[in-house]
C-alpha cells in the first residue's frame, strides 16, 4: 500500500507537534503519540524513527486493534512450536524483529491487561520470553506508541496499567485535529488535488472554485486529514475537467436518493390519522418545505449567518443557498 510521508501544513499547532517529534527523535526513550483518527500518528512515528540514530534499522508496526486479544501476545513476543493450537513452528515476535530499531504500537489502548504486563517487563528489562519458552531473549527496541484513547482516564479506571503509562509517557506528542489547524485545509486540499490531477494525467491543475473551497473550509472534518484526502481526490476524479475549477465537493460518498433502508428498520405501515393543529403542514410538500426552512435557519444561526460557511455545511453552492434564503424569506435579523 502506498504510504504518504509528506507533512503538509503551516499552522502553529501542527508545526509545534512536528518540531516536538523532531527533538524527541534523537532520544532513546519511549514516546506516546496522541490524536484523533486520521491526524497522522503513524507519520509522526516514522519521523521519530527516520530522524533517530536507529534510522538504518527496522521500523516494525503492530496495530493492536487489528488482532484478537488471544493473538496479540504471540505477535508481540513470539512463540515456540506447539505453544498453542496451530503453532506448528517457532516464530519470532515483533520485539525480536525490531531489535536495534523501533517498534510502533498503534491503537495501544486495545492491549489486554496480560499483554500490558508483559510489555512493561520488556521495556524495563529489555528482555522478552516467547510463549511456550522459559528462555528470555535480550532485545534493544525503542517504543513509539499511539492511541486516540484517554489513557490517564483508563489508568484511573483500572483498565490500563498506570505503571506502564508512566514508562511510555517520557514524551507525549498530541496532534491537533484538522479543525484546529488554521489555514491548513487550503494547503492540504491543493496538495492532494494536484497529486490526484497528476495521477489522472491532467495537463494542468485548475484548483477549486471559491464556493467549493468555502465548503471545504467550513466542514468539521471528523476524520481529519485522511477524510480530507478522500474528499479532495474524489472531487477531482468526479469533476473530470481540467479546464475549469472544481465546483462540486461530496463529503458523504454514501449519500444517494436510492439508498436502501436498513434491515433493522421496521416495515412501513400506514400512519394513524392525527388531528390537525395550527401550524402543522397539511401535505408532504409543505412538510418538506418546513423542514428545509428549519434546517437552513438553524445552520445560519449556528454559523453566525456566514453564508459561505452555511453553504458548505449544507452541501450547497453559494448560489443555491441564496435562492433558498430568498424562497424562505430568511434574512439576517429575521426568523
Amino acid at each position: 500500500m502506498e504510504r504518504d510521508h509528506q507533512f503538509v501544513g503551516q499552522s502553529t499547532a501542527f508545526l509545534d507537534a512536528v518540531e516536538r517529534a523532531s527533538r524527541a527523535a534523537a532520544v532513546r526513550r519511549p514516546v506516546l503519540v496522541i490524536g484523533e483518527r486520521g491526524t497522522g500518528k503513524e507519520l509522526i512515528a516514522q519521523r521519530l524513527h527516520h530522524l533517530s540514530p536507529r534510522w538504518g534499522e527496522p521500523l516494525v508496526t503492530l496495530n493492536c486493534a487489528a488482532l484478537p486479544e488471544t493473538l496479540i501476545e504471540a505477535e508481540l513476543f513470539g512463540h515456540e512450536a506447539g505453544a498453542f493450537t496451530g503453532a506448528t513452528r517457532a516464530r519470532a515476535g515483533r520485539f525480536e524483529e525490531a531489535d536495534r530499531g523501533t517498534l510502533f504500537l498503534d491503537e495501544l489502548g486495545n492491549l489486554s491487561m496480560g499483554a500490558q504486563e508483559r510489555l512493561l517487563r520488556a521495556i524495563e528489562y529489555g528482555e522478552v520470553v516467547r510463549i511456550g519458552s522459559s528462555r528470555p531473549v535480550t532485545v534493544d527496541v525503542r517504543i513509539v506508541a499511539a492511541t486516540n484513547a484517554d489513557l490517564p482516564r483508563m489508568a484511573d479506571a483500572g483498565t490500563f496499567r498506570a505503571d506502564l503509562l508512566d514508562r511510555l509517557s517520557f514524551e507525549v506528542i498530541t496532534l491537533p485535529p484538522l479543525r484546529a489547524r488554521e489555514g491548513d485545509v487550503v494547503e492540504l486540499a491543493d496538495y492532494y488535488g494536484r497529486r490526484m490531477a497528476s495521477e489522472l494525467e491532467w495537463g494542468r491543475w485548475p484548483g477549486f472554485s471559491d464556493p467549493a473551497m468555502d465548503a471545504l473550509e467550513a466542514h468539521e472534518w471528523p476524520g481529519n486529514v485522511r477524510e480530507l484526502r478522500n474528499v479532495v481526490e474524489r472531487a477531482v476524479y468526479r469533476w473530470g475537467d481540467e479546464n475549469g475549477p472544481i465546483g462540486e465537493v461530496v463529503f458523504d460518498p454514501f449519500a444517494s436518493p436510492w439508498v436502501m433502508p436498513s434491515p433493522a428498520e421496521p416495515p412501513l405501515s400506514r400512519p394513524a390519522v392525527q388531528p390537525e393543529t395550527p401550524g402543522t403542514p397539511t401535505s408532504l410538500r409543505a412538510a418538506v418545505e418546513a423542514h428545509e426552512r428549519s434546517l437552513v435557519l438553524a445552520t445560519l444561526e449556528r454559523l453566525r449567518w456566514n453564508q459561505r460557511k452555511v453553504a458548505g455545511a449544507l452541501g450547497l453552492t453559494y448560489d443555491q443557498l441564496r435562492h433558498c434564503l430568498k424562497k424562505h424569506g430568511l434574512h439576517q435579523g429575521r426568523g
